[in-house]
């Protein structure tokens, strides 16, 4: 019988033994290798047959440019695959790999169910960026300026670095996020700064296949209980909530303007609801719709509505100033877009979230909250520290 470490060796495509999702997983390794997992299919790329170039051309279009010439080459079926910057005019990190891995869905395979190693113990040294009183006054001077009715709505990031004296080890932290979340996107990059951008997002941004798109904006959130009636209550409240609601309703108006022009129908469900992740709950809607052009691919649907008011703002020009001037640090890859797209504009692209950049000397964690008028500093400082355990979990560190 031929085992599934063979069938990588071979280099084949696609297969769908047990064991063959799990086994991308355990062959990842950070430089050149490319992993990325979705409720559809796993996926482990291996080297860079092509560079997806920087200019000014739209991304979708240099993406297809590439896709193309890899073809002509002789790849009957290449795929991009990377990170696009929440700064969207910065260079993407997307590549056309020399090989590409295809299994289905982690969750579809039995070994996930085997737990990943418990973290290491470690001595984290853990530093915010900015310090949460400073993030909490940066949250408080917005909301001042949009009860003046500057905007609408700004999404504030912080940043916490973690170190601890040697390198962190990636691998390990991918395998236990991506058995923590089995119905999210987990993912783990190369960085233009030679480090690994690693994530577990809930977040779908746009997926297509075919002439049919999907879209699932998650605006509005609250942090778990290890408490069952205690979690239920905060779920029950956050569909309730006056200020999520309308946090949500922001994010999914602006993404159904956006994507109708594309369509010949759109279908956006009149109230939004739960979706959970292993620390939080979020308001969530499905977007479906059919195109009226099969051509425009997954990409190019995903740059129309990148960023999103989920991790920008509203209006998105202004809320874009505002993150520069409140924020300490430059979001590089953080509130980006990662994931794949094909030659035919099949592709799935997710909401660079829950995530973090890891290099030699350590971790950077990012978490962000959508600010509105009736804010609360305490509270929004305290929903990205629930943000945090996602990668503070997998690293056996703690606030």
């Amino acid at each position: 019988m031929t085992t599934v470490h063979e069938t990588l060796a071979r280099g084949e495509t696609e297969v769908g033994a047990v064991g063959t999702a799990t086994a991308l997983l355990d062959a990842y390794r950070p430089g050149a290798h490319r992993f990325f997992a979705s409720p559809t299919r796993t996926l482990l790329a291996y080297g860079t047959r092509c560079q997806v170039a920087h200019d000014e051309r739209p991304l979708s279009d240099r993406v297809q440019e590439a896709l193309t010439a890899a073809r002509l080459a002789g790849e009957p079926a290449p795929v991009a695959i990377g990170a696009i910057p929440f700064d969207d005019s910065a260079p993407a990190a997307l590549v056309v790999p020399t090989v590409l891995h295809r299994a289905p869905a982690l969750a579809a395979d039995p070994l996930i169910a085997f737990p990943a190693p418990r973290p290491e113990p470690l001595a984290w040294t853990v530093r915010p960026v900015p310090e949460p009183e400073r993030y909490g006054a940066a949250v408080a001077a917005a909301v001042q300026r949009m009860r003046a009715a500057e905007f609408d709505k700004v999404v504030l990031a912080r940043a916490l670095d973690l170190t601890c004296g040697q390198a962190p080890d990636v691998c390990a932290m991918l395998q236990r996020l991506a058995r923590r979340d089995l119905g999210g996107y987990t993912f783990a990059v190369p960085t233009p700064a030679g480090g690994t951008l690693l994530g577990a997002s809930p977040e779908l941004l746009v997926s297509r296949r075919g002439a049919a798109l999907v879209a699932n904006p998650l605006a509005g959130s609250t942090p778990r209980s290890d408490d069952l009636a205690e979690d239920v209550r905060r779920a029950a409240a956050l569909l309730e909530s006056v200020k999520d609601l309308h946090e949500h309703a922001v994010v999914v108006d602006a993404m159904r303007t956006a994507l109708a022009p594309y369509c010949t129908e759109i279908h956006v469900p009149e109230r939004p609801s739960l979706a959970k992740t292993a620390t939080m709950w979020h308001l969530s809607t499905t977007i479906t719709g059919t195109l009226a052009d099969p051509s425009v691919s997954a990409l190019e649907l995903a740059c129309a509505v990148h960023p999103t008011p989920a991790v920008c703002g509203a209006p998105t020009a202004h809320a874009r100033r505002v993150i520069g001037e409140l924020e300490p640090f430059d979001r590089g890859l953080y509130t980006g877009i990662v994931g794949w797209g094909d030659a035919e504009g099949d592709g799935e692209w997710v909401v660079t979230i829950r995530c973090a950049e890891a290099s030699e000397r350590g971790l950077r964690l990012f978490a962000g909250a959508g600010v509105v008028a009736s804010s609360d500093p305490a509270a929004e400082t305290a929903e990205t520290g629930a943000k945090f355990r996602t990668f503070l979990d997998a690293v056996g560190a703690g606030l």
